[in-house]
């Protein structure tokens, strides 16, 4: 059975790329696009159910974990050593084991002449200076040293390094229902991350001359062993993310006495390294209503000066996760609040500088608490004691705890304070990486995928839920991907540029259209378009709780989610997933009948208008998409910025109209209205009588085949909408005629009128036909240049009060 299984997952992994192309009627105009995906998929064994669900048999592995560390500041070092419990859960014997060395990414020996998004080659010239952005000392050796492999006696284990992989060889064979205990010592010199690149690292404050350390990816990992793959050792280089086994964590890092340490997991001896203000209000935290500073501002600064020579030794632990990180620096501002996620109590927590003050201490544990609160609405509940935010100029995510960006301007005194102001763009974007990165607690921390091979299973996943998160923090907030009609500019390049959804993390060139955006668009069609909002949560819902804690794979999204919804999505998967085709559905004709009188119409359309348009609006969307819609009509969705009103600060009020700033208008040209009626109303009621009958054409130029939603405007000025299932397409895939009877004579028609469907084309949507602006004209007509949301004086710093 394993063999099959083996089999069929290769040939899962060749055909993915084409699987578009695969017709079951080839030439035919109909049993392609609808066809079941078949072979395309895995077959169900006792370990992976046909529904999508794990098997009577299923099983995973197990790695526990006990390390030491040290920062070493002076060298900017970390020398560690760590004790792994591996346990072997599988049905098969085991010769040796692999481990994952994700910092050999930037070796100039262990790595050479295998070169990732980031990694150092051997040799580094002049022009490898120029492309790592700084000064690289080429006799500073980077990537992991192991300095000792041993069972649990100490006799020392054999062992190979190729590249970012660590084989063990086993003095025994590892059985069914056996484990085994060995031992790894190690070092390495942490890179620059800033200048060099990678997940990890240090970044340097020249301004005061310490470091805040990000340390990911810092210690050898067990890879995973499973049903489908067997080890999946294949090297990390830099894009695909990672692969990791579930366990039990203790972990004590020494570092200079004046850092603060933020990890995974709970902390073990607060009273030892914190100081009795900082401790006292570290156990005030854990009933407040509110956020609390447990270090200040004051005090991060006074550290910021000293640097301590002397060492303290920070212990935490973590049960049921797949990774450990934890960040250390002395510049830690470190602020908690209490949140309540279905009656169990989780400490949302931030970690930051003085450089990012005045915006994260006043967001980003609030938005820590709102993210997973809102994930657990969607998913399952957060299970974690812990959730938190550091800043640290970037966005990466690890179990209970995430680095993000987000920092402000220096305030009228040259300083950074709690007066510091802020763009807008910078606010919005630091909302969304908090929301994106404490997201990624569920995925794929809990809902555990291989990254390596799928990162849209993660990334894309976690994307979507993310939209639905921001959404429900301000019904105003500009979100950046899930919406149907952002993702339009991606589906109309060439399709010899696009990648299907389904391509391996290492080959996509589009990454965050297609890992991001497309795969998060893609449910949120299925849950405002397709399914309905209802049907798709529940599914949804259901394949976060069968596959929380486990290893799921693609197969098992897609039969769980028409297992649990009574939907047949196999058109969509084969569609949206793996083909690249887009949706442009025309509407070619349009035939209006009384009795037997078929009249054809297209009357011509007005002429432009000029407007006044102030310069310096807000950032909002340029399109008020359905899901905004249906959450603000939803009176049972109550939006943060609602609930908490300390959310609000001069862009919510800008943004609606309740902040003052010195603006001047300017003139822009914008199409046409509604076109001009040549028609007198007998003339109307000639062709037409008492009632209207219209047959409409549509073909479908683009291929993907999505429902069909029309827009009728009628002479009255009112309005209705049909919502056509794609089902309509699978007798003839090209082209489709109906007929539809209406009471009151029809004006206007559009297709998608909300933009639901991704439709590249909207000027062969319209009946009369619309002339679309230019891009230039679109510009002009109320882009981002015209509301002011990018580049120009930060309008917080002209706020008239």
């Amino acid at each position: 059975m394993k063999q099959l299984t083996a089999f069929v997952f290769l040939l899962f992994i060749g055909i993915i790329a084409n699987a578009q192309d695969i017709k079951n009627n080839p030439g035919s105009n109909h049993g392609n696009r609808f066809e079941q995906l078949g072979t395309i998929l895995p077959t169900p064994n006792e370990y992976r159910t046909a529904s999508g669900a794990p098997g009577p048999k299923y099983w995973q592995q197990r790695a526990d974990y006990d390390i030491t560390c040290e920062l070493d500041e002076a060298n900017r070092r970390l020398i560690g050593k760590e004790t792994i419990t591996y346990v072997n859960n599988s049905p098969d014997v085991l010769t040796y084991l692999w481990l994952q060395l994700d910092e050999n990414e930037h070796s100039n020996t262990n790595n050479s002449g295998y070169q990732g998004s980031n990694s150092m080659p051997r040799g580094i010239s002049e022009d490898d200076i120029t492309r790592y952005g700084g000064k690289i000392d080429k006799n500073r050796e980077y990537g992991v040293n192991i300095t000792r492999v041993a069972d649990a006696t100490g006799k020392a284990l054999s062992y190979t390094i190729n590249k970012t992989m660590m084989r063990v060889d086993l003095p025994l064979a590892l059985k069914p229902g056996q484990q085994y205990i060995f031992k790894v010592d190690w070092n390495y010199n942490i890179i620059e991350r800033t200048k060099y690149g990678g997940r990890g690292g240090y970044e340097n404050f020249p301004e005061d001359g310490n470091d805040l350390y990000t340390m990911t990816q810092w210690f050898p990992r067990l890879c995973v062993y499973s049903d489908f793959q067997g080890w999946q050792n294949h090297q990390f280089v830099g894009t695909g993310e990672f692969a990791l086994v579930f366990g039990n964590y203790k972990v004590a890092m020494t570092v200079p006495a004046d850092h603060i340490v933020l990890s995974t997991g709970v902390g073990q001896n607060f009273q030892q390294v914190l100081t009795p203000a900082q401790f006292a209000r570290w156990q005030k935290a854990q009933t407040a209503t509110d956020v609390t500073e447990i270090v200040t501002l004051a005090e991060a600064v006074a550290s910021e000066k000293q640097k301590s020579t002397q060492k303290k030794t920070w212990i935490f632990k973590a049960d049921m996760v797949r990774d450990f990180a934890w960040g250390s620096s002395r510049k830690f501002v470190w602020d908690a609040m209490p949140t309540m996620v279905e009656g169990k109590k989780v400490m949302c927590m931030s970690g930051y500088g003085k450089e990012a003050y005045s915006l994260y201490r006043k967001y980003s544990t609030k938005a820590v608490a709102h993210t997973i609160k809102t994930y657990s609405k969607f998913t399952i509940p957060y299970p974690y004691p812990v959730a938190q935010s550091l800043e640290a100029a970037n966005g990466m995510e690890y179990p209970m705890i995430c680095f993000n960006f987000g920092r402000t301007e220096k305030d009228a005194t040259g300083n950074y304070s709690a007066n510091s102001t802020y763009s807008e763009g910078t606010k919005n974007g630091m909302l969304g990486v908090v929301i994106h990165e404490v997201g990624h607690n569920f995925f794929p921390m809990i809902i555990n995928s291989d990254e390596r091979q799928w990162s849209w299973m993660d990334e894309g996943l976690n994307s979507f839920v993310e939209y639905l998160t921001e959404e429900l923090w301000d019904n105003k907030f500009p979100v950046g991907k899930g919406p149907a009609y952002k993702i339009v500019d991606y589906m109309k390049l060439p399709k010899d540029v696009l990648e299907p959804i389904m391509t391996n993390s290492e080959n996509i060139i589009q990454f965050g259209p297609n890992a991001y955006s497309k795969p998060a668009t893609g449910l949120n069609i299925l849950r405002e378009t397709i399914m309905g909002r209802e049907s798709f949560d529940y599914a949804f819902k259901e394949y976060a709780r069968r596959w929380a804690f486990k290893h799921p794979t693609p197969a098992d999204l897609f039969r769980t989610m028409e297992d649990a919804s009574a939907e047949d999505l196999d058109w969509f998967w084969r569609g949206w997933f793996y083909g690249v085709e887009p949706c442009d559905i025309s509407l070619d004709t349009v035939k209006w009948a009384v009795l037997n009188t078929d009249v054809s119409t297209t009357p011509p359309n007005a002429g432009p208008t000029t407007r006044k348009v102030p310069v310096a609006k807000p950032q909002l969307n340029s399109f008020d998409d359905i899901s905004k819609i249906r959450n603000r009509e939803d009176k049972k969705i109550v939006f943060a910025t609602d609930a908490d009103p300390s959310l609000r600060d001069f862009y919510w009020r800008y943004g609606r109209g309740l902040a003052k700033v010195d603006s001047t208008p300017f003139e822009i040209t914008t199409p046409a209205g509604a076109p001009v009626d040549t028609y007198t109303e007998a003339e109307r009621f000639k062709l037409a009588g008492d009632k209207n009958m219209y047959e409409l054409t549509f073909s479908n130029k683009g291929g993907l085949v999505m429902p069909i939603i029309i827009e009728w405007t009628f002479k009255d000025g009112s309005k209705e909408v049909d919502r056509i299932p794609v089902y309509v397409w699978r007798k003839n895939e090209n082209k489709v005629v109906k007929t539809f009877m209406k009471d009151k004579e029809v004006v206007s028609i559009k297709l998608d009128p909300m933009r639901e469907t991704a439709d590249i084309n909207t000027d062969n949507n319209t009946w009369p036909v619309n002339t679309s602006p230019s891009k230039f004209q679109l510009f002009k007509g109320g882009g981002r240049g015209a509301r002011g949301a990018a580049g120009g004086v930060n309008p917080m710093q002209k706020e008239i009060k």
